[in-house]
């Protein structure tokens, strides 16, 4: 029998190679996408056409407002920072930080696979090149698959086994998108921007912006994105 595998696909160029990554690793795919008041919510649109394109079993979205709890650049009044360097990246949890959004997203889809009966969830997480989230961490996986594995009517059962897979966690943005690219990723059918215009395009100046075009500009390819 063919493994099944549940991947987060926000739409974004990390979860679509994810998605990718696990379809030429020989799964059954079935993707799950959040619309949780985010001010970049074209990426769903985005997410729907991805999951189609790369033939994908069923693909979910749950709605949740954390526009509720608010104190995230993405979900409240608060402004993206922009052209800020690397450093400045990491020197701090940015705003665009949505409280707990990841432990939210990753109970969701434990729910999905525990009724799909599917151990694997893929998740585009990476630890290298990225925004500062203390849930995109080594640990924070690592914590949650434990409590995976303790919550779950299949695992207690002896059913299950949950494994939470990171293929990207050590990569560099500019190695994810080598990788995409050699299983034939299209990049242009994704969206990155943490601030895109009301037609969708992409700011190009926000922490996301920045590390995807440094990531393209590396390997000497260019962004297939429009920018404004």
């Amino acid at each position: 029998m063919t493994p099944k595998a549940i991947v987060l696909l926000s739409g974004g160029l990390d979860s679509t190679t994810t998605l990718a990554i696990a379809k030429k690793a020989g799964y059954d795919l079935f993707t799950i996408s959040f619309n949780y008041g985010q001010r970049h919510k074209v990426e769903i649109e985005k997410a729907k056409i991805i999951a189609e394109h790369l033939g994908v079993k069923e693909h979910r979205i749950v709605n949740m407002d954390l526009t509720q709890f608010g104190n995230s650049a993405l979900t409240d009044s608060i402004d993206v920072p922009t052209h800020r360097n690397e450093e400045e990246m990491s020197s701090s949890i940015p705003a665009t930080y949505v409280p707990a959004r990841n432990t939210l997203f990753l109970s969701y889809t434990l729910a999905y696979a525990e009724v799909k009966k599917c151990d694997n969830i893929f998740i585009g997480v990476n630890s290298v090149d990225y925004s500062g989230y203390p849930d995109c961490r080594p640990e924070f996986i690592t914590a949650f698959e434990v409590l995976a594995n303790l919550a779950t009517k299949a695992s207690v059962e002896g059913f299950s086994k949950f494994k939470i897979h990171t293929p990207l966690m050590q990569m560099t943005k500019a190695e994810i998108i080598k990788k995409g690219l050699s299983l034939g990723v299209d990049y242009g059918l994704t969206h990155s921007c943490y601030d895109p215009s009301i037609t969708g395009l992409a700011c190009g100046i926000c922490d996301s912006c920045l590390l995807r075009l440094k990531g393209f500009k590396k390997i000497g390819t260019k962004d297939p994105l429009k920018y404004r």
